[in-house]
């Protein structure tokens, strides 16, 4: 049986939901997973370390930040676009994660920017931390 390429996400929600929310004390919620929102990502990029459903969190958190930066290395350097991001040499997704959850810390209030895309979020977040002032 072939499940369709739109289906996956849904399925990981699920999969990830059902992991995560073993235990009701979850601050985060199944729709969460779906990744709609900046505002989405944030609630799961900031689970505490001792909180339900952390390790599940933690690796999509991650998993969503890394995608992202590889688009954004991928699309600049294969197409010769100006970097939206210019991280340091040696900078890690741990960093990434902690710049984007103290960027929407910051921002939680501005609902317009919450409720953008994630990979919005993601690449404001990063462009604040470590902009490309002059640089291709």
């Amino acid at each position: 049986m072939t499940r369709s390429y739109r289906q996956a996400p849904a399925m990981l929600a699920a999969l990830l939901a059902t992991a995560v929310f073993a235990s009701p004390a979850s601050a985060i919620q199944e729709a969460d997973f779906q990744y709609d929102s900046t505002e989405n990502l944030y609630r799961i990029c900031s689970v505490a370390p001792d909180a339900d459903g952390h390790l599940i969190a933690s690796l999509a958190c991650r998993a969503f930040l890394e995608a992202t930066v590889q688009y954004h290395d991928g699309v600049t350097a294969r197409n010769g676009l100006k970097r939206l991001v210019c991280y340091p040499q040696g900078a890690t997704i741990e960093d990434a994660r902690e710049a984007f959850v103290a960027w929407a810390q910051v921002n939680a209030g501005n609902k317009e920017l919450m409720a953008e895309q994630p990979v919005k979020g993601v690449v404001r977040a990063l462009a604040s931390k470590y902009p490309c002032t002059g640089k291709k």
